[in-house]
């Protein structure tokens, strides 16, 4: 963005702004270079503006829940990153319908945080989501899933904002889902999700949660900042064991390790840079295709420019 882009975004805009901020400070793997803008919409008519001035100008955007499935290049991002968490961040009951109950969350809220409104409302059906880090928006996106359940399983519809700058409702068989990804356009950015969840028994909705937290906690390395699973699960396999079976839990580049803990989860030891970790995704990927004859598939998305 030139400095006349950035006062004329500064003179519309009514939500916060930040420029030239280090993203590192907004995603879990806590890597990654400088924002030349980080934009929170005020509310939804501010977001449209925002959203149309970029694409008339011809602005890079990228749209950032809690960055926990994200690795940011050391370089950064050229462009102005749009954070949802200011104002899009409510759940509440929509309506009911015998036992189902829809439940209407925006995609900038935390995805916990409408676990604990199902749970507070003895409402069944996310106890699966139990641990997974991130927003609304960007478990859609990811299609994020564990434990057999999936966000596809549970949605009713998606409200996005077309590049048009309108708003439109999209039922949950206009969606092509497919593992760790929903196929919506590039273009789309997810305002809100509208949950379909059954009436429960809120002890068992809260002892099944529990169960699912442990899990996840002995079987993953919550201690140290990392974006989660790696990489996708090959038909028929397990990524984890594969990497563990030909030897690289533990292996190191820079600052950056496959976790002794869960093969499939890359942490950073404290100084890791993004050249660090995509290097070692590059050799588990290699020395698994030469021993295994499987291809990996990264899982975490893979955004920014080169550190110059």
């Amino acid at each position: 963005m030139n400095d006349q882009q950035k006062n004329c975004l500064k003179s519309f805009f009514r939500g916060k702004l930040l420029c030239d901020t280090l993203l590192k400070d907004f995603v879990s793997f806590k890597i990654g270079g400088p924002a030349e803008v980080i934009a929170f919409p005020y509310d939804l008519e501010d977001l449209i503006k925002l959203y149309l001035f970029l694409r008339n100008e011809k602005i890079s955007y990228l749209v950032l829940g809690e960055g926990t499935n994200i690795l940011i290049r050391d370089g950064g991002f050229k462009g102005v990153v749009i954070k949802l968490s200011l104002g899009f961040s409510n759940v509440k009951l929509d309506k009911i319908e015998g036992r189902k109950v829809f439940v209407k969350a925006q995609a900038g809220g935390r995805l916990s945080n409408t676990l604990k409104f199902s749970l507070q409302n003895s409402l069944t059906g996310l106890e699966f989501t139990s641990g997974i880090p991130g927003s609304i928006g960007g478990a859609l996106i990811m299609n994020a899933g564990a434990y057999g359940g999936e966000i596809k399983d549970i949605i009713s519809s998606v409200d996005v904002l077309t590049s048009q700058g309108t708003v439109i409702e999209l039922r949950r068989e206009d969606i092509s889902f497919s593992y760790r990804k929903s196929n919506l356009p590039s273009d789309y950015i997810i305002i809100g999700v509208k949950f379909e969840l059954k009436q429960g028994n809120k002890q068992e909705i809260a002892a099944l949660i529990q169960k699912t937290l442990n899990k996840r906690k002995n079987s993953q390395p919550l201690n140290l900042p990392s974006a989660g699973s790696v990489f996708k699960n090959p038909p028929g396999h397990f990524a984890a064991r594969l990497i563990e079976e030909i030897g690289l839990k533990g292996y190191q580049v820079g600052g950056a390790a496959v976790s002794e803990q869960h093969a499939n989860f890359i942490v950073n030891q404290g100084s890791a840079t993004a050249k660090d970790v995509l290097e070692l995704m590059a050799i588990i990927q290699e020395k698994v295709w030469q021993e295994k004859g499987i291809k990996l598939e990264p899982e975490i998305r893979v955004v920014g420019e080169e550190r110059v």
